[in-house]
């Protein structure tokens, strides 16, 4: 490979003569390393005739393979991220919570003097989530029908069998795969945030 390389730069030839009288070991040793490298190089190129002899590095880019999904109907990304990304025929929906989009603020509920009132709360405030996912998922083109996988963030995992009750209103048979785990906080001490991957409707794919 040596022997190619200085091939390719055009570097002037060692004379070999003068170096073997100055260097009789050396020369010998690179003399070898020559043939041994030019038999090897003719070698690769009957195989691969076709092949450059050194490698080019392509500058073009690949054109983006993600596709962001947003929507004013439903509440805007909190930091520095998407509401949602289509990618590869799936739509991956962020983590959402019961926000009212008009306001930004937590479904609370309005009967505290109720006993019953922390109930309700994981209530609402889940048919708020689902709700804002549907919006998100509409503008993607796809629908709760599309749904292959929910994870379900709770502060509390009491509050799983009232998620439950509501979260199989909105998703249809046959119901997606579901993951669930009790979380130490949510951002803006919501009880519950629940993310969702989609499959695309196979008529916006054709």
């Amino acid at each position: 490979m040596s022997w190619c390389a200085l091939k390719s730069f055009n570097v002037p030839a060692v004379d070999m003569r003068s170096f073997r009288t100055r260097y009789p070991l050396a020369a010998v040793g690179i003399g070898c390393a020559s043939v041994a490298g030019s038999t090897i190089w003719r070698s690769s190129s009957r195989k691969h005739t076709a092949a450059a002899p050194f490698a080019s590095l392509s500058t073009s880019a690949s054109p983006s393979l993600k596709e962001v999904v947003a929507t004013d109907k439903a509440p805007a990304a909190l930091g520095p991220y998407s509401q949602a990304i289509k990618a590869n025929d799936l739509v991956f929906v962020s983590g959402v919570l019961g926000l009212i989009p008009e306001f930004l603020s937590l479904i609370l509920g309005f009967w505290l003097s109720i006993p019953d009132w922390e109930i309700r709360l994981i209530e609402e405030q889940t048919e708020q989530v689902l709700k804002n996912m549907g919006e998100i998922l509409k503008a993607s083109g796809a629908d709760y029908s599309s749904v292959v996988k929910t994870t379900i963030m709770f502060a509390d995992l009491k509050d799983f069998k009232k998620e439950n009750e509501i979260h199989a209103k909105y998703f249809p048979a046959p119901a997606p795969a579901h993951s669930t785990y009790q979380v130490a906080a949510l951002p803006l001490d919501a009880r519950i945030e629940i993310e969702c991957i989609a499959a695309l409707p196979k008529a916006l794919l054709d």
